[in-house]
């Protein structure tokens, strides 16, 4: 069983998502954020030890305020970074398709681009508030500090993506 570190609701809320979209053109985004930017911050056995709580509905405490003040605002804006490229697209039988509304005028890859990088640079601004707060606290999370292979280590360089030669 999976779970979700956000809901909908969540992530309807505190961004830019329009209301009234439908939950299954990014449920999924969130699923991938989570797997591949949080757990890459949190390791794999802190990810693990939260994902486990919420399923059992025994998040609390401490590891209840790493969630919602921490991980949930990284959450969201990284779910935005991976949803904004697929965002107009649709895959059916018949292929692939552009959405196109009569009443609204399609963005240009530039826009996109652009909206993708204000949502990787809140992300990041928030993934630094939650590495400087689990680095100071990490005696009241040893998950954090107790990986061993083959589980993900935490990273603890925020948008070190960038490559530089």
């Amino acid at each position: 069983m999976t779970a979700l570190f956000i809901s909908r609701t969540d992530l309807v809320k505190n961004s830019f998502l329009d209301g009234n979209i439908d939950t299954d053109k990014f449920i999924q985004f969130i699923k991938i954020a989570q797997d591949i930017h949080i757990q890459n911050y949190l390791g794999t056995k802190l990810y693990k030890r939260i994902e486990n709580d919420i399923i059992n509905d025994t998040l609390t405490g401490d590891y209840l305020k790493l969630v919602t003040d921490y991980i949930q605002p990284m959450l969201i804006h990284y779910a935005m970074v991976d949803y904004l490229p697929f965002a107009a697209y649709q895959v059916k039988n018949g292929g692939v398709f552009k959405h196109n509304s009569e009443n609204a005028e399609t963005v240009n890859k530039n826009e996109v681009d652009f909206l993708i990088q204000k949502e990787r640079d809140f992300a990041e601004y928030y993934t630094r508030r939650f590495v400087d707060y689990i680095c100071f606290n990490n005696t009241k999370f040893p998950e954090y500090t107790d990986n061993q292979t083959p589980d993900v280590y935490p990273d603890k360089n925020v948008g070190s993506s960038n490559w530089v030669l």
